[in-house]
Parts: structure tokens; sequence; C-alpha cells
């Protein structure tokens, strides 16, 4: 973790805010707030470029949580912000972690509105877009670019497993990442097991359950778990301003 100069307020009792930068030392004097930094002086509150500290940018950044019904576990489903603008969100949870990049945002009647992504490493069988195929019978996997999986029944799913989405198999309990669907037929998959360095180019073995998981960022599930904790940032070199921070909030029901 990097550096930061933590401040204390007389009137909160209590020490409220982190800054990024690192000051020599600091005085507040005739309504002005001055710092030394390297034997220079400096005058914060004046600078048009916001975030900008002895010549070097920052971003702000607040975190919180939602802990309500902490008993229970809930699925959160969107983040809005009431404000002037969007931020970035890194999100977790005690069972998945998710995101939501400043440009997936929508501005509806005044507040900032989107869905929470499950992180891309992150494969909740729980979850809708995670669907049970079934036990392979035959793999033919000369090439690894295109693994040919043969199932013992047909197939028959329309509209649920698409080209592009992910195949896994069931690695005693825990889901392992085979590759990416790039055919398939009535009784076959086929898959490249190549086309990113989280998959490990290996291939099922005969009797392995398999199963597949569509793109979390585009089905915007949401993430469970007892409470959400999340992290907002913002890279603006502008004054923003930030009222309030909801989310959409349903029990999850396994």
């Amino acid at each position: 973790m990097a550096s930061q100069t933590l401040t204390y307020s007389s009137g909160a009792k209590g020490w409220p805010s982190f800054y990024s930068f690192i000051p020599d030392c600091m005085i507040g004097m005739n309504n002005y707030f001055y710092t030394f930094k390297n034997g220079s002086l400096y005058r914060h509150n004046t600078n048009e470029v916001r975030n900008n500290f002895y010549g070097k940018q920052y971003s702000s950044s607040i975190k919180s949580s939602f802990n309500l019904e902490p008993t229970t576990v809930k699925l959160f489903k969107t983040i809005e912000l009431e404000g002037d603008s969007s931020w970035s969100a890194s999100i977790s949870t005690n069972l998945s972690t998710g995101n939501v990049n400043s440009g997936f945002f929508d501005n509806k009647e005044g507040r900032y509105h989107a869905f929470i992504r499950a992180n891309t490493e992150t494969v909740d069988a729980n979850l809708r877009n995670v669907g049970g195929i079934g036990t392979v019978t035959s793999v033919e996997s000369s090439n690894t670019r295109a693994v040919v999986l043969t199932f013992p029944t047909t197939i028959d799913m329309p509209g649920m497993m698409s080209i592009n989405d992910t195949l896994y198999k069931n690695d005693n309990g825990s889901l392992k990442k085979l590759g990416l669907i790039t055919s398939k037929t009535g009784f076959t998959i086929t898959i490249d097991t190549e086309p990113s360095p989280d998959y490990d180019g290996s291939v099922p073995s005969d009797s392995d359950f398999i199963l597949y998981a569509k793109n979390s960022t585009a089905e915007s599930y949401g993430v469970r778990g007892y409470y959400m904790e999340f992290e907002l940032k913002n890279n603006s070199t502008s004054p923003v301003e930030l009222f309030s921070v909801g989310s959409s909030i349903f029990r999850s029901f396994p």
C-alpha cells in the first residue's frame, strides 16, 4: 500500500481523511493551507487542476460498504451514484468480487446507474449464467486450438450456451477453466484451450462433468454475499460532487 497522509479532525474527534500527498510540513494560516515539500512552499486549494500535488497527478477514492440484514445472503445487482459524474467501482463480498467501469453508468433522472459486473475470473455456479452440460464420453485433443468433446446425448440448449462462452470441468468440487467454445453440434462442443494466459492448456478426460459460463460482464448478474464493500475512484482533474451511493439489493435464494 502506498504511503498516505492521515488527518485528525478535532470537531469529529477522529481521523476522517487520507491524502495522497506526503508533505514535509503543513500549516494553516490566514484561511489558506500551506505545505513544504523538498524545501519548496506550496499553497493548496488554488490549483485549477484538481488532485495534482507537487507536480504528480492522483485520483480521488472513497471506500464504504452496504451491510443491512448482516445474517442474510443478498444479491447486489446495481450501484447508483447521486452526483454530477460517474466513478469507477471495485466491489467485493465474502463470496465474490465485481467491478463497474465508469463508462458503464447511465444518467437517469440526475442519478448515475449501472449494473454490477462480476469479475471475469470469478465463476459462481449458483448464478444463471453458469449451466451444466453433462459428462463427456470422449475427447479429441490432437489440436489444442480445436479440442472436440463428445457427449452421450444431444446438447439442446437454445438461447443458453453460445459460441464464445467459456467451458469448465468439475475438478473435485471446484471449477477448472478449459477454454473458449468455438463451435458446437448436436453431440459435440469444440473449444480453443489457448486464447488466454489463465487457460492452462489442459483438456478434460472421459467421465469429467462439463459446465459452461457466459461472459460475466455481459450478463451482469451482480455479486452475492452477506455484505458488499466498494471503492469508488475518480480521475477527474476538475471539481466533482458525490452526495450519496445506493444499490439495488435482493435476498438471495439458493
